[in-house]
């Protein structure tokens, strides 16, 4: 397995943390090396945020991404901000639901996903972030579904408990 470096950007309120914080925490279930640095602006809701994550089975000597395997832009001034930071070859996934235009590189993989409106079909705006990091999974390998689900199921417990299966539907939902 190569280490793999993530960053996964959009506004407050989208679960660009959280889908960081699941992925490393499906990185740690596996036996690998892992971090998560968050980063928001100063509004919590509506602000813009963002987080790396890598994923490796080597020690991570720093946190810091300078190139990224994988970015997620869940809103276009994501995509303007981390589209360059793509190594050649790289991944880059799109929530097209609010992002009309294509990236302007045409070294590396672009998976335009209607995120916002596969999470509606699924009658629940907020599961949009599951459905990209659905997509995330099953196109560089970082972790496992199978992690993923399970921390699905530790993350959400007591009244939070009925939301498991939505989430794992969406995971799925991308490619429908």
């Amino acid at each position: 397995m190569a280490t793999h470096k993530l960053i996964i950007a959009g506004f407050g309120g989208q679960g660009v943390l959280l889908t960081g914080q699941i992925i490393a925490y499906a990185g740690m279930m596996e036996g690998k090396e892992v971090t998560w640095m968050p980063s928001y602006g100063p509004e919590m809701r509506g602000g813009t945020a963002n987080c790396t994550v890598i994923v490796s089975d080597k020690k991570i000597s720093s946190p810091v991404i300078n190139e990224a395997t994988a970015v997620v832009a869940m809103n276009l001034p994501s995509l303007v901000k981390f589209e360059n930071m793509v190594e050649p070859g790289g991944k880059i996934f799109i929530n097209s639901s609010l992002i009309d235009e294509e990236p302007k590189r045409d070294d590396i993989e672009v998976y335009s996903i209607k995120a916002n409106e596969i999470a509606e079909g699924l009658n629940n705006s907020k599961v949009a972030n599951m459905v990209i990091l659905g997509a995330v999974i099953d196109n560089t390998g970082i972790v496992k579904r199978e992690s993923v689900e399970k921390v699905l199921e530790n993350i959400f417990t007591g009244d939070k408990a009925n939301l498991i299966d939505l989430n794992k539907q969406a995971l799925r939902a991308w490619n429908a």
